[in-house]
């Protein structure tokens, strides 16, 4: 671990942030797993929130930064296991904010991608009660980033695709076009998607992609027990069933997925750094 110049993190301790009022509800952004990866923003909020309601991905280490007096409180939501109801997370949070805490919403990711951030937010709008929204790293750019996946480049493509692989029942999403998204962009990152990802690629392929697209999944991305697991998409079938994916993950579809084999930097010792 390489040391820190003398006051560089106590230079916080003079900046100017936004106050945190009682009564005030903020959406925050975790990242995508590496607590390091957390804004100053989303910083500043951990240490001055009475409550927090984390999901389920929220890394431990960012749940240490806390006020030791604040009230942690679990709203995780995983597929396929049992999970607190999006209406009654969005109430909590009203009800937290109308006895006067100074309630932080701590969200893996980015609040509004795929976070359902747009839905407590409109909930919170509705009641009266006053937000902030603090963007996060979404896992679909800096996940990919430390698997050495950039999600777009100059060489390869002036487009990308986000989509998410599930509903909220946990099927496979209805209001996607997926003939029309599988031609759309020759790069396509899919949150949420290994359970259904045989599925997935299947139409992907009946629409015309070419089976040999290239594609990665990464798993528990930018954590010291980060997994990357190739493929091509017409492998994909077989690949399901004859082994169980990694999950949490993020996949992503196209060519961008080569420059792994220049840009693999996330290796060795330097994930023994529980902080990225």
């Amino acid at each position: 671990m390489s040391a820190m110049p003398s006051g560089h993190f106590s230079r916080l301790d003079a900046a100017t942030f936004p106050a945190f009022e009682a009564g005030h509800v903020w959406l925050v952004g975790a990242g995508p797993g590496a607590p390091g990866l957390i804004t100053l923003l989303g910083y500043h909020a951990l240490g001055q929130a009475n409550v927090i309601v984390y999901d389920a991905l929220v890394a431990q280490g960012l749940l240490d930064m806390a006020s030791p007096d604040a009230e942690l409180i679990y709203a995780g939501k995983r597929g396929g296991k049992p999970s607190a109801k999006q209406a009654d997370i969005s109430l909590r949070l009203i009800e937290l904010a109308q006895a006067g805490k100074r309630v932080l919403r701590l969200k893996g990711g980015d609040p509004f991608m795929f976070g359902r951030g747009g839905e407590e937010g409109v909930a919170l709008a509705k009641a009266g009660i006053p937000f902030r929204i603090v963007p996060g790293v979404t896992a679909g750019i800096g996940g990919l980033a430390y698997a050495g996946v950039p999600v777009t480049h100059r060489d390869t493509n002036h487009a990308v695709i986000f989509l998410t692989g599930h509903d909220d029942s946990g099927g496979m999403p209805q209001g996607v076009d997926w003939p029309a998204v599988a031609n759309a962009a020759s790069v396509i990152v899919m949150y949420m998607a290994v359970k259904h990802l045989a599925t997935i690629a299947g139409k992907f392929l009946a629409a015309g992609r070419d089976p040999d697209d290239r594609l990665a999944i990464v798993a528990r991305a930018t954590g010291p027990e980060q997994t990357v697991v190739e493929t091509r998409l017409g492998e994909v079938g077989a690949l399901s069933t004859q082994q169980e994916l990694p999950t949490p993950a993020i996949v992503v579809l196209g060519p961008v997925t080569r420059y792994r084999e220049q840009l693999d930097w996330y290796i060795g010792e330097r994930r023994e750094n529980a902080y990225g």
